[in-house]
């Protein structure tokens, strides 16, 4: 890499531009786009993600002040806050969905062998979905209830690296449980989530597809208990049984026999009960599947904590889905630089260094691996000591 180019350049290069350019051709992005491409849109979109920036006209005035290096960057078009509204809200959302899933694609071969904490030789996925809340005068497209907007992201996460592989977004009144009819399912995988998903007829069809799901199980179960296994009391364990379902309706949703485990976590005193199709695994492996599931709540943390998807650019569906789909490819973008440069820093700390970095004429490798400690400067004083004489 060439020392003389400034960060932000170096950081765009992990972008496969021959993919993007076929997401953009697939919807006619650029049609009757003279001097502002759909990459100029998505390079001034990553740097208001990169930046923290908050409008559009903190957008326009930060990239007009750095003008000169704009060239170097990639951005080849005129910023202007009126042009960079008008592509969020007339070009389609789907080009920036698509690319996010090239992305996604490529960060999960990177972290194929990435331990999360489960022996397991099976994919492990969690699914789970978070709100973002919206101002139902602005946003009436998107109604969850009477005096409130929302929109909700579904998302279904690799638990090898972290890396969320099936995304949707929805208004805010749909159900989670609805989502699990557009899953794709991976034989011989495992797909944790929590009781909100409890739907024996949508469960059933994870065993029609062989693959297993692991759910924590409500109160008010009503089943028949088969038989019981062994188990060692002082793991935590307290019961690992067969069961069938006694209730008229999910009885007959739900055929077949199920595993139902239960398991008393030593540290906080809560307990739990667990249903899964798979017979094989040790109790306590499923019960270390499920602690797993957080992992997708610190994904849905980060990303709000980190970037800008709790305000929103533009009002339109087509705009904020643009922003969320950007957004998410910033953070998969991160993930594959981490991975590639083998950093061992964490996302948000690459996030933050990079923040503050985009425009210096340094290599990206040595920006984000540089340690300076304030105590090893020369002379970092600028007063005389009051005891010297």
């Amino acid at each position: 890499m060439y020392t003389d180019r400034i960060i932000f350049s170096h950081l765009m290069d992990f972008l496969p531009k021959y993919e993007f350019n076929k997401c953009v051709l697939r919807y006619h992005g650029n049609y009757r786009a003279r001097t502002f491409s759909c990459l100029d849109q998505f390079h001034c979109m990553a740097f208001a993600q990169l930046t923290f920036r908050e409008s559009l006209r903190d957008i326009e005035t930060c990239l007009r002040a750095m003008r000169p290096k704009l060239y170097r960057a990639g951005i080849r078009g005129r910023v202007s806050r009126s042009t960079l509204a008008e592509a969020n809200e007339k070009r389609d959302w789907r080009i920036y969905r698509d690319f996010a899933q090239v992305l996604i694609s490529i960060a999960r071969r990177l972290y194929a062998d990435e331990d999360f904490g489960v022996t397991l030789d099976q994919t492990a996925y969690v699914f789970d979905s978070t709100t973002i809340d919206l101002c139902l005068s602005l946003f009436p497209w998107a109604q969850f209830r009477k005096h409130k907007a929302a929109v909700k992201l579904h998302t279904l996460m690799d638990l090898r690296g972290s890396i969320p592989c099936f995304i949707r977004i929805t208004e805010g009144k749909r159900h989670d449980v609805n989502i699990l009819d557009e899953l794709i399912l991976e034989p011989g995988a495992f797909y944790v989530m929590d009781r909100g998903y409890i739907d024996f007829k949508r469960l059933y069809q994870f065993e029609q597809d062989r693959a297993f799901f692991v759910i924590r199980a409500k109160r008010n179960l009503d089943y028949r208990r088969r038989s019981s296994r062994q188990i060692k009391k002082s793991t935590g364990l307290r019961c690992d049984q067969t069961i069938v379902l006694k209730g008229r309706k999910s009885s007959r949703e739900y055929p077949e026999a199920l595993r139902r485990i239960r398991y008393s976590d030593a540290t906080t005193g809560k307990r739990f009960v667990f249903l899964t199709n798979n017979f094989k695994l040790h109790p306590l492996t499923v019960t270390r599947l499920y602690k797993c599931r957080w992992q997708v709540e610190l994904f849905f943390k980060w990303i709000k904590q980190y970037l800008h998807i709790k305000t929103f650019y533009g009002t339109s569906e087509n705009a904020v889905k643009t922003q969320i789909w950007i957004a998410i490819s910033i953070y998969v973008l991160v993930a594959i630089v981490k991975k590639e440069l083998n950093l061992d820093r964490s996302l948000g700390e690459i996030l933050q260094i990079l923040s503050v970095t985009l425009f210096e004429r340094s290599p990206i490798y040595q920006a984000l691996t540089a340690s300076y400690d304030q105590y090893d400067l020369e002379d970092p004083y600028n007063q005389l000591s009051l005891f010297d004489f």
